[in-house]
């Protein structure tokens, strides 16, 4: 399995979305709430963007909650 960290907001609909999907599927990744400005830097320099939710896999930023989802599920 690749090295996944999620970036959220806890107030966001679409990460919300993402991390039910998480909790659903008893999935663990690293999560990295953005409402940390750290975080909200780290997510900038990795994927040029402060977009959330985004899933980072081996580096490479993934943005949009259904892209995220059909990410994981397709791993299966």
């Amino acid at each position: 399995m690749p090295k996944l960290t999620l970036y959220y907001k806890p107030t966001c609909p679409f990460c919300i979305k993402v991390l039910e999907y998480l909790q659903d599927k008893k999935i663990t990744v690293t999560l990295k709430n953005t409402s940390d400005e750290s975080y909200q830097q780290e997510l900038l320099k990795i994927g040029g963007q402060k977009q959330v939710p985004c899933l980072v896999i081996d580096g490479k930023a993934l943005y949009e909650s259904d892209d995220i989802i059909n990410w994981f599920e397709k791993q299966k």
